[in-house]
């Protein structure tokens, strides 16, 4: 029946064949019509989709893509990176050619002959597309995924691929071979948020892309297609095998030989990421520079333009800030729990906070910077958002004040028993450290002597210290005598930068953390000035230092040593009201360091809770580690000092019988004038005087008799005010026997 069937199909095909023509030939007007119609529509679809494109400017600026910004640190080592996109771009001659060769065996093995559309790729897509009934196979160029990568989206179109083939058609006229697998290198997708070439390197595997072994590039190259579900991170099956199915096309290809495909197929897959790996570290001082930079360059300029930025932070002493926070936020908790009841920690559940900055003195470069215990709880920043009252700390600017004004560490302050007068009436500010009704300034700063600072502020005047903190870099101050004991807000920041002043002969450098901007090619866009300015005198800063150490060696900051830190060193505690704040700022001569304890919402931190006791050791861990190689240096007297012998209670020049004499420096012109007398010593009762006589003569027959008059007047109390204005003294008092001394007047 199939031979039968044969022959009568033949004819039913001709005449069909004959209908066609006769139909084409009666309405060959209307298909010409039809026909033409059609090409001018696509010619017109064409022309539209063309009239769509980038045009030449745009595809001149192809290579100008988002990359990474990376931050240095004080050594020129990266530490940061700020990012849209995770890229680093590199030449072509810093990839491996284990990566270039297998991108080109799995994504497009004729890169070299085609001009940016391959004909017989296409057709071998769509057969298998038809074969399977899908869009199981891709037939677009590494040009092509370029063009779309650049300028379109991924929506599987008629329009998309017409646009996609005629950019790449100009692309390849535009760019070489190399340059345009260069962009496609820096380009590309490879998955966990990394592009190009350079960042998978490093995110991936931890090296360089020059340095990607056969089977680390095999598994980049698997990942192009399916970034996002193959990334090794995401599922590492997946990932390996997609680079044994690159492998296999390298060995089919005759790439690779059956060797090398044996060993890449077999070797482990060892993941590091060196690309991020740093980023937990100075969190606060990284929000800080981007925040700057953003300000200064917009977010988009420092998210996608590739910028190098020169910090100042130094890493070992950022992670010994971190650590040294860390420990002593653990132990004053402890303190606090051992303290208080169980339940006042669950109506408080705000944790405690601590802020801590380093501050080089010669250039203003701030080398470490913590903002509160963790970054990824608060990113506010507490050392440099947060505004609280310094307490104590603040008494070093009353006191350099008066050293402008011509008073000396040897001044001494009186009538501290004498209240103040204030607009809201007599004030006496209490003292937990000392109750002497006079001391010197030495001896007042040391001892943190409430009185004697709000004194001296009177008498230098409080518009003057206003003035001179001003100069120092601290911000707007309320004129009030209780400025003398910190009633002022300021940030961690700027007295630490104040005091710093001190450790660098009186000149203020504002506090950096950029040194150099540079964009992707290394031309310089900003770079830090020096900017020194002579805010107080050398002899001023010199002196300050020069007290301020005894508050280290010997005063409220003498845990310090304690904690073992032994080198030079100088500073002032501070501890507020209800022992809500605690601070310490201190230096050497070659750092300057200030911490901060407290709560976000002030409430005391402690009992008893002084900055001493909970300042001072986390600053001292944290300078045993930052100064570790500096030697034990202090600062040179300056031209303008002196030294001379004083007493250390009067202040003035020292002489015999001055049980206390030290010698002290000054600014010359200012050395006390004055010598000390000592108050003569009381003469002996005259019944001694009398029974030693007697004692004499019975032994040895030849002592005189006593002097009445002497006996007398030894007898007659001191003269009072009266005596001494010329009145006359008080009548003897009158004589008691024995039993009248023994049991009193009475």
């Amino acid at each position: 029946m199939a031979q039968s069937a044969q022959p009568s199909i033949q004819p039913l095909i001709r005449r069909l064949a004959a209908d066609i023509q006769r139909h084409f030939v009666r309405h060959r007007r209307i298909i010409l019509w039809g026909v033409s119609i059609f090409v001018m529509a696509a010619a017109a679809g064409v022309w539209v989709v063309a009239r769509s494109l980038p045009g030449r400017d745009a595809l001149e600026s192809l290579g100008d893509m988002s990359q990474a910004t990376t931050l240095y640190d004080v050594h020129d080592r990266p530490v940061f990176t700020i990012f849209k996109e995770y890229r680093v771009a590199v030449p072509l001659s810093k990839v491996s050619p284990n990566l270039t060769r297998a991108i080109l065996a799995i994504e497009d093995q004729r890169f070299a002959e085609h001009g940016g559309v391959d004909v017989f790729r296409i057709v071998a897509a769509a057969w298998a597309d038809l074969r399977k009934g899908r869009a199981a196979q891709g037939g677009s160029t590494i040009t092509q995924q370029l063009a779309r990568q650049m300028f379109l989206d991924r929506k599987k179109t008629i329009a998309r691929k017409i646009k996609e083939a005629m950019l790449a058609l100009r692309i390849e006229r535009m760019y070489s071979k190399d340059e345009i697998l260069e962009l496609y290198l820096n380009k590309v997708y490879f998955g966990d948020g990394l592009h190009g070439a350079e960042a998978a390197a490093r995110g991936y595997f931890g090296k360089s892309a020059s340095d990607l072994s056969l089977s680390e590039g095999a598994l980049l190259a698997g990942l192009v297609s399916s970034p996002s579900n193959n990334a090794p991170t995401v599922s590492l099956p997946r990932a390996i095998v997609r680079r044994n199915i690159v492998l296999k096309a390298m060995h089919d290809e005759g790439i690779i030989t059956p060797e090398a495909f044996e060993r890449a197929t077999n070797e482990p897959v060892k993941l590091r990421d060196t690309l991020r790996r740093e980023e937990p570290l100075g969190q606060y001082f990284k929000e800080e520079v981007r925040q700057q930079l953003v300000k200064q360059f917009g977010w988009q300029r420092v998210s996608e333009s590739g910028m190098r930025v020169y910090t100042t932070i130094d890493p070992e002493m950022q992670q010994a800030a971190e650590r040294a926070i860390a420990q002593s936020l653990r132990q004053i908790e402890a303190r606090r729990a051992a303290k208080s009841r169980p339940l006042q920690f669950a109506n408080h559940p705000e944790p405690l906070q601590a802020a801590l900055v380093a501050i080089d003195p010669a250039s203003g470069e701030v080398r470490a910077m913590v903002g509160g215990r963790d970054f990824s709880d608060s990113r506010f920043n507490r050392a440099i958002q947060a505004r609280r009252q310094p307490g104590s700390a603040f008494k070093p600017f009353v006191y350099a004040t008066a050293l402008e004004a011509g008073y000396s560490p040897a001044s001494v302050i009186d009538h501290l028993d004498a209240p103040i007068d204030t607009p809201q009436g007599a004030w006496t500010p209490e003292d937990e450290h000392s109750t002497a009704p006079a001391m010197t300034m030495r001896a007042a700063l040391r001892t943190s002597s409430n009185r004697a600072a709000v004194r001296m502020l009177q008498n230098v005047g409080i518009s003057k210290t206003v003035a001179y903190a001003r100069r120092l870099g601290i911000g707007t101050l309320p004129s009030v005598p209780s400025l003398a004991l910190g009633s002022g807000e300021v940030t961690l920041m700027s007295m630490t930068s104040a005091y710093s002043v001190f450790a660098s002969g009186g000149l203020r450098r504002p506090p950096i953390l950029i040194r150099r901007v540079e964009d992707d090619q290394g031309r310089t866009l900003f770079e830090a000035k020096e900017s020194a300015q002579q805010v107080v005198s050398p002899t001023t800063a010199f002196l300050m230092s020069s007290m301020l150490a005894d508050v280290v060696s010997r005063g409220t900051a003498y845990k310090a040593r304690q904690e073992g830190f032994t080198l030079p060193a100088a500073g002032k505690t501070g501890t507020t009201n209800d022992f809500v704040d605690a601070w310490f700022v201190g230096f050497t001569t070659k750092l300057v360091a200030g911490v901060w304890v407290g709560f976000d919402q002030p409430r005391t931190i402690i009992a008893n809770g002084f900055a001493g006791d909970l300042a001072v050791p986390m600053w001292a861990r944290f300078m045993k580690s930052a100064t570790v190689n500096d030697k034990p240096e202090w600062f040179t007297p300056p031209p303008g000092i002196v030294t001379a012998r004083v007493c250390g209670e009067s202040g003035m020049l020292a002489a015999d019988g001055c049980d206390n004499a030290v010698t002290e420096y000054f600014a010359r012109g200012t050395v006390p004038t004055e010598t000390y007398v000592p108050p003569p010593e009381p003469e002996a009762p005259p019944v001694a005087v009398v029974a030693i006589n007697e004692r004499t003569r019975g032994a040895l027959g030849t002592e005189p008799p006593p002097d009445p008059a002497r006996t007398v007047a030894a007898d007659a109390p001191p003269p009072g005010p009266e005596a001494a204005d010329g009145a006359e003294p008080d009548p003897p008092k009158k004589k008691h026997g024995f039993w009248g001394r023994l049991f009193g007047k009475h």
